[in-house]
C-alpha cells in the first residue's frame, strides 16, 4: 500500500487563488456584512457577490462538489475538502463559491432523485446561487428521532396535505422552497413510511411561528424557524423520489453535509490555532513571551496534533467516498468524524481565546461565532451521542465473541498454544 499526500501542481495553483480570493476579496463581506451571507442578494450586497461569483466560475471553481453534467467541476470529495477547508474559515465563501449548507446537500438529492420538471424548477435556480433552500426534518417533540415524527402527509384526491410542525429549520426564513419529510404511512416503519416533499415558501398553509436565533442573537435575527404546516396542500408531483423512500434520501442529504461541514471545520480551527500562535509570539508577562510559557507551549501542541489527526481522518473518509461512490459504505467514518467535528473545534477555539484574554471573549476578536459553532455541530444532523453508537455498532460487526472461558489473548493460554507451534518444526 502507497500513500502520497502530495497535490497535482495544477489544483494547487487553483488552491493558491482559492487562498488569495479568500483573503481579498471575501473576507471583506464577513467584516461589513457578518450577519447577510444567508439573506438574498439586495442592492448594497448584490453587485459586489455576483461579481465576486463570476469571478470564481472565470476560475472553473463555482460548486466545485457537482459534476459536470450539473455545471461543476467534479473534482470528487478530497479536493472539496482542500478547498472547502480554505472557505470554512469565513461566512460569505460558501455563498460565493457554491459551497453553502444546506443547499449543497439539497442539490445532491434532487440531482439524485428529482424528477426532470422539478429540477428545472428546484435544482437550476439553486446551482446558479440565486435562490436559498431549507430542509426541515428536526421536529419539536423527537429532536431528530425520525421513529417519533408526527408531521403527517396524506392523499386528497391527487394532492398531498402536509399538517405537523418542523423545529430549527435552518435558512427557512430566506428559502425559496423547503424538502419536508413527513409520515405518509403510519402503519409501517418509520423508515419506511415517510416521503419528502419539494414546497414553495410561499404555499399557503406554511407559517413561521417563530425565527430562533443561535446563543447570544437577538430575538428578531434568527435563521432557524419553527414552522407550522396548517393543511399544506401540494400536488402529486410535489413529492420527490418515491413514496416511502425519505429516510433514504435523508441519509444522502445528510451524509454529505456532516462531511462538508467537518471540511469547513478544519479551516476554522486552523484559523484558531494561527491566531494562537500569533498572540503566544506577541505578548510578554512576567519577563518573557507566552511562547515561552511551557503551559502555552503544551496547549499549541495539543492544538497542532488535535487538527492534524482530525484533518487526515476527513481526507480519508473523503478519499474513500471518491474510491467507493457510496455513503452508506463509508458511515462508520462519516459518523467518527461528525462526532469529531465540534470536540475538535470546542478545544482548539477555546484554547486560542483563553490565550487571547479579557480580549479573548470580548466582542473585539471573532471567537464567539466559533465559540458558538462547537456547540451547533454537536447537535446538528444529528447529535454527538447518537454517532457515537453507530461507530460502536459497525466497529463491532468486525468482531466476535470468544468462544471459550478466557478472552483469546490470554497469556497462559497463549503460552501453551506457542510451546505446541515450536514442537511441531
Amino acid at each position: 500500500m502507497a500513500w502520497d499526500f502530495s497535490t497535482e501542481p495544477e489544483f494547487e495553483e487553483k488552491l493558491e487563488w482559492i487562498t488569495r480570493f479568500r483573503a481579498e476579496r471575501v473576507d471583506p463581506l464577513d467584516l461589513l456584512y457578518p450577519d447577510r451571507a444567508y439573506h438574498p442578494l439586495d442592492d448594497e450586497t448584490g453587485p459586489v457577490v455576483r461579481t465576486l461569483r463570476q469571478q470564481v466560475r472565470d476560475q472553473g471553481l463555482w460548486a466545485p462538489h457537482l459534476g459536470p453534467e450539473l455545471g461543476g467541476r467534479g473534482f470528487g470529495q478530497v479536493r472539496l475538502a482542500l478547498i472547502n477547508e480554505i472557505l470554512g474559515a469565513s461566512s460569505w465563501a460558501p455563498v460565493t463559491f457554491g459551497t453553502a449548507a444546506p443547499d449543497t446537500g439539497n442539490a445532491e438529492i434532487i440531482a439524485r432523485y428529482g424528477t426532470g420538471e422539478q429540477k428545472e424548477r428546484y435544482l437550476q435556480p439553486l446551482l446558479e446561487g440565486e435562490c436559498f433552500s431549507c430542509f426541515p426534518m428536526t421536529e419539536p417533540q423527537a429532536g431528530a428521532d425520525p421513529a417519533m415524527f408526527t408531521t403527517r402527509a396524506e392523499r386528497d384526491g391527487d394532492d398531498w396535505v402536509i399538517t405537523g410542525r418542523k423545529y430549527f429549520s435552518s435558512n427557512a426564513r430566506t428559502s425559496k422552497f423547503v424538502i419536508v419529510m413527513a409520515v405518509t404511512d403510519p402503519d409501517v416503519s418509520p423508515y419506511k413510511g415517510m416521503s419528502m416533499f419539494l414546497v414553495p415558501s410561499d404555499t399557503p398553509g406554511i407559517r413561521m411561528e417563530r425565527n430562533v436565533g443561535l446563543l447570544g442573537e437577538g430575538p428578531e435575527d434568527g435563521m432557524h424557524a419553527l414552522i407550522a404546516y396548517d393543511g399544506v396542500r401540494v400536488p402529486g408531483d410535489a413529492l420527490l423520489g418515491g413514496e416511502g423512500q425519505a429516510f433514504a434520501i435523508a441519509q444522502t442529504q445528510l451524509g454529505g453535509g456532516r462531511v462538508h461541514h467537518a471540511m469547513r471545520v478544519v479551516g476554522q480551527c486552523q484559523r484558531a490555532l494561527d491566531m494562537m500562535a500569533e498572540r503566544a509570539l506577541s505578548r510578554e508577562t512576567q519577563g518573557s513571551r507566552l511562547a515561552d510559557k511551557q503551559l502555552v507551549q503544551a496547549d499549541l501542541a495539543d492544538s497542532y496534533a488535535q487538527l492534524t489527526q482530525f484533518r487526515l481522518m476527513v481526507l480519508y473518509t473523503a478519499w474513500q467516498i471518491d474510491q467507493y461512490n457510496d455513503y452508506r459504505r463509508v458511515r462508520k467514518d462519516i459518523a467518527a468524524i461528525k462526532f469529531l467535528t465540534p470536540k475538535v473545534l470546542h478545544d482548539v477555539v477555546y484554547r486560542s481565546m483563553h490565550l487571547h484574554g479579557a480580549l479573548g471573549v470580548s466582542n473585539e476578536m471573532p471567537f464567539a461565532d466559533m465559540w458558538t459553532g462547537a456547540a451547533v455541530m454537536a447537535v446538528v444532523d444529528g447529535p454527538t451521542e447518537v454517532h457515537k453508537i453507530t461507530v460502536a455498532r459497525d466497529l463491532l460487526r468486525g468482531y466476535e465473541a470468544t468462544s471459550g472461558l478466557w478472552p483469546t489473548q490470554h497469556l497462559p493460554a497463549r503460552r501453551e498454544w506457542a510451546r505446541k507451534q515450536l514442537e511441531n518444526l
